[in-house]
């Protein structure tokens, strides 16, 4: 099975900026030993239910989307911010993973974009909690708040902002470095 890095969107617009920076993770992966590959969308999945959350009863994109983070060697997972939150898909798709175990010691990156000057600061520190919480292994330096990411993507929907650019890469050096 070919070994490949997971990426999360927590927004389900088709042209969002999370799903740009993520396309920007992915180009700079293209021909590595570990490219990217993009996660079944979260919006897919079914409302959280512990009741339906056994072996029986789990739904298929349920299962889908934990074997994709299973199988992953590291995830980056990348949200915008609601209401001074993560949304509430991505919260969603987490706590489907909170009692299987895909993320425990799963290497993961982490990534907030925003329109606004804080980088969706407070929906970062949101998921951070959460995939701590989750067991996920977020290396130093493993996280970016990306502020005024409307002004760093251009209008053909592709970043274009060096320093961004740069940022990404270094969260991918690390991410390669703790998936080996």
């Amino acid at each position: 099975m070919e070994r490949y890095i997971l990426a999360i969107s927590g927004s389900l617009r088709a042209r969002s900026f999370n799903q740009s920076l993520l396309e920007a993770v992915a180009a700079m992966q293209q021909g590595t030993d570990l490219p990217v590959l993009f996660s079944t969308s979260i919006g897919e999945l079914p409302h959280f239910n512990p009741d339906i959350n056994t072996e029986q009863l789990t739904p298929a994109p349920v299962k889908a989307f934990r074997n994709q983070v299973q199988d992953a060697a590291a995830v980056v997972v990348c949200t915008p911010e609601y209401a001074f939150g993560m949304p509430g898909v991505l919260k969603n798709a987490l706590d489907w993973l909170v009692s299987s175990g895909e993320f425990t010691n799963k290497p993961t990156i982490t990534i907030s974009g925003s329109p606004l000057v804080t980088g969706g600061d407070k929906a970062h520190a949101s998921l951070l909690t959460t995939l701590k919480v989750i067991g996920a292994s977020i290396p130093e330096g493993g996280s970016i708040s990306i502020p005024a990411v409307t002004k760093k993507i251009g209008e053909d929907g592709r970043l274009h902002d060096a320093e961004t650019l740069e940022q990404l890469q270094s969260l991918l050096k690390l991410v390669t470095a703790a998936s080996f």
